[in-house]
This record gives C-alpha cells, structure tokens and sequence, in this order.
C-alpha cells in the first residue's frame, strides 16, 4: 500500500458544498477582474465597489487565487470602500451553489 501523507483526497460534490463558507458580516464577496503582482488583485465587490485586495502570507502559497475566481475578502476599517484582505477562495461547485442561493446579487460569475 502506498503512502498517501501529504496528499490531498478529492471532496465529493455533496462533501463540498457542505463545507461553505457563508459570508458573515462585515465580509462581502467578490470576483477576481485582474492580477496586479506582489500579491495584489483588482476584485469587482458584491456592493459594487471595486477594491485593491490583498493576499495574507498564510494564504499565499497555500491558496491559488485566478482571475474569474469567487473570494470572500474583509474590507480594511481605514479605508474599507478601497481596500481589502482575502479571507477564502471559492471553488467552483461552492461558487455555483452560492449564485443559485442567492448570495451573489450584484455580480455573476462568467
């Protein structure tokens, strides 16, 4: 028998989309428009807000994050309608299951 440690087992559909992470306040989800660099990305916010968020050192080379993908980002309290941290990246059955429940109303995934 082979040695599995350290590798990743697939979720099930079901097994995914229990484990959501539902927005909770003060966070607000968005979608990826482009990739700045240094860790940085331009995201189009569920408010209609555009915003200059960042990338937190633990997610960075854990959390592969593409333009077009869903993220639940935290406003900062300075300047919170033009900066952000990301908190959780999406996948795209979550992402799915989220626009069919209603928690995307400004932004469509495409």
């Amino acid at each position: 028998m082979k040695n599995l440690k350290g590798k990743k087992q697939k979720l099930t559909e079901e097994e995914e989309i229990s484990r959501i992470r539902i927005p909770k306040e003060g966070e607000i989800l968005g979608i990826v428009e482009l990739m700045l660099g240094s860790d940085k990305l331009r995201v189009q916010c569920n408010d209609g807000k555009e915003r200059l968020v960042r990338i937190p050192g633990k997610m960075r080379k854990r959390v592969w994050i593409r333009v077009g993908d869903l993220i639940l980002i935290q406003p900062w309290k300075v300047m919170s309608d033009r900066r952000a941290d990301v908190i959780w990246r999406y996948t795209k059955t979550q992402a799915g299951w989220l626009e069919r429940k209603g928690y995307l109303k400004n932004i469509s995934l495409s």
